[in-house]
């Protein structure tokens, strides 16, 4: 049985969660270090990405997943959680960090505000097809090392990546219900197991 941590400090929890057990897997909420031990990946769900920044480092969270990430834990993060796992943030809000993995610099609400989210279907490598997904206040990628693969684009921007066992989406598939990039991610983390 694979165990899949989801980030639980604000966004869209219950959304990934009810993804993931649908498609068979433990789900476990993190919300403290210890919340980390013996998961098989972590999803970092869409919100507010400088207040999930703020709470991860005052409950003593964020360098675990710092360590957990830069040690190869699969990690799966959508809009917000595809800036926190940038290396780079364009336009932070004041004092904002992030966990990094992705070798990426990121713009946030590279789409506009709240009333300009929209609903999109679009091609994602791997997954086969094409994905409907959500953007919400959502970032862009604007630059990437040679090591990070694109594997999304939508209005001629960069909207997902992966680099290594780190995939980083600006949209949410949770949102639509699409649970094919959830699926991918469990298999991939099961082949890696094998």
């Amino acid at each position: 049985m694979t165990t899949i941590g989801v980030l639980a400090l604000q966004g869209g929890v219950r959304e990934h969660a009810t993804m993931l057990q649908g498609l068979g897997a433990t789900v476990r909420l993190v919300k403290k270090a210890s919340d980390l031990s013996g998961v098989d990946g972590l999803v970092i769900p869409g919100g507010e990405s400088s207040v999930i920044d703020r709470l991860a480092r005052s409950l003593g969270l964020a360098d675990p997943l710092r360590d957990a990430i830069r040690s190869g834990l699969p990690v799966l993060g959508t809009c917000a959680g595809l800036i926190l796992l940038s290396e780079q943030v364009e336009n932070p809000a004041p004092g904002q960090q992030t966990f990094g993995g992705l070798d990426v610099t990121v713009r946030r609400n590279a789409f506009g505000s709240q009333r300009d989210s929209f609903d999109a279907s679009i091609p994602v490598a791997g997954v086969g097809g094409e994905v409907d997904v959500s953007f919400i206040r959502a970032p862009i990628v604007v630059s990437h090392a040679p090591s990070v693969e694109v594997i999304a684009r939508t209005r001629g921007a960069i909207v997902g990546v992966r680099q290594g066992p780190v995939v980083g989406l600006s949209f949410h598939p949770e949102v639509t219900g699409d649970d094919r990039i959830h699926k991918q991610f469990l298999t991939e983390i099961a082949a890696g197991r094998g």
